[in-house]
């Protein structure tokens, strides 16, 4: 397929790209960061998706780049709060959504995959979770990260309404490293390490493998799949830790050693999503 990636030029979205282009398909990047000679096997052109002209432009084609989409990765957003104020992060990733999803839809693109957050399910958790594992059955937003998030879901929702055959796929990571930063699990054995993430990460590549395994598996609806590593990120078993960190939480299943506490069941049953890239094996590597 030609596939679309906004935010080509971001942490996930250079594994993303890496990854699609492994499986075959022709790249086709988009972001305000990056530029063509970055990647020579990237078609690359600089887009500005709080404009909803150049968004709309960007879909339907571009000279030189391409003529059409068959799929869309949308991955373009502020990350985090705190890079600006709190209400710009809101308004800019609202907005970027919005115009990426709308500009999609009227291009006639009808398989979007796009970067929805673990801060969409109470991050960073001041308040226990119901029960753990968390799984997409939960919906709550701390901050203003999170509330785009939240809205963000909503409007896919109500997107794949209209349509019968559009399908939208919203995909909650967690915290996404690379093998480079496998030397922040120095704390592992801290309680408080990763709290706020219910001790989950993931690795690059396995979050572009979620990607590529979403569009594969792409049918039309929305639906939403957590994604993260197979373990916690820390060296305390699993059911000792939610009952250190999180006390009196109800935990739903017999947990694996160190098996994550955000669920992946979802993502495994039905994309067949099987995390790769454990900090356990590359700490060990780079020690």
């Amino acid at each position: 397929m030609r596939i679309a990636v906004t935010g080509s030029s971001g942490k996930l979205g250079r594994a993303t790209v890496d990854r699609l282009l492994a499986d075959g398909h022709e790249v086709i990047g988009f972001d305000l960061a990056g530029s063509p000679a970055a990647d020579p096997r990237l078609r690359f052109t600089t887009v500005d998706f709080t404009d909803y002209g150049q968004t709309l432009d960007s879909m339907l084609g571009v000279t030189a780049r391409h003529s059409g989409i068959d799929a869309l990765v949308h991955l373009a957003a502020i990350p985090v709060n705190g890079l600006v104020p709190d209400a710009t992060t809101f308004h800019n990733n609202v907005t970027v959504s919005f115009n990426v999803f709308f500009a999609a839809i009227r291009a006639g693109i009808t398989t979007i995959v796009y970067a929805s957050s673990i801060t969409a399910m109470g991050f960073p958790f001041d308040e226990a979770p119901a029960s753990l594992p968390l799984d997409e059955n939960v919906s709550a937003a701390n901050n203003t990260y999170g509330l785009g998030k939240v809205v963000e879901e909503a409007m896919a929702g109500q997107f794949v309404r209209w349509s019968d055959e559009l399908s939208i796929t919203a995909l909650r990571f967690t915290n996404v490293i690379t093998a480079e930063e496998y030397g922040s699990f120095e704390r592992a054995g801290d309680p408080g390490y990763r709290r706020d993430l219910l001790f989950s990460y993931v690795d690059a590549r396995d979050g572009a493998a979620a990607v590529a395994l979403a569009l594969d598996a792409a049918e039309p609806g929305f639906e939403v799949y957590n994604i993260a590593a197979s373990d916690t990120g820390l060296s305390i078993p699993s059911a000792e830790l939610a009952e250190i960190t999180f006390p009196g939480t109800p935990v739903t299943k017999q947990l694996g050693e160190f098996e994550t506490l955000m669920s992946i069941d979802k993502a495994r049953d039905r994309l067949g999503f099987e995390p790769k890239h454990l900090w356990r094996e590359g700490y060990a590597a780079l020690a």
